[in-house]
């Protein structure tokens, strides 16, 4: 038995020794993680507050990153600042090549799409 959690994650149950959970957040975390390591990704961007935050020096894995889990397949929204100079379309298709599969190896979900909204490009010190 299978089936998604209220705003809390996605259970798993083989009904031999009990149930796995898996929050939003994990998987959220998972993504934004894959998504930092991308070279051109300068950084995730949340709501305005999450930015108040970061700028003080708390960072929270999930900013910029929304998942949506429906029958073990996961939507992903990602929110990110590029780095300049870099090739956008070229970027955004490592991007969504390493969260996807970041996300099937740890969580074994089937991710169905990785939509990225580019908010913004971090210019070089100096320029």
């Amino acid at each position: 038995m299978e089936r998604e959690t209220e705003k809390s994650g996605y259970a798993m149950d083989d009904g031999k020794f009990g149930t796995v959970k898996i929050a939003n957040d994990v998987v959220a975390m998972i993504a934004g993680l894959a998504a930092t390591e991308v070279e051109g990704v300068s950084a995730m961007v949340g709501n305005i507050p999450n930015e108040i935050m970061r700028k003080v020096g708390m960072k929270k894995k999930t900013n910029g990153v929304k998942v949506e889990i429906i029958d073990r397949t996961v939507s992903v929204d990602l929110a990110v600042t590029l780095e300049y100079g870099f090739n956008i379309p070229a970027t955004c298709k490592k991007l969504q090549d390493k969260v996807k599969s970041a996300i099937e190896t740890m969580t074994g979900f089937e991710v169905a799409d990785v939509n990225i909204r580019i908010v913004g490009i971090e210019m070089p010190e100096g320029k």
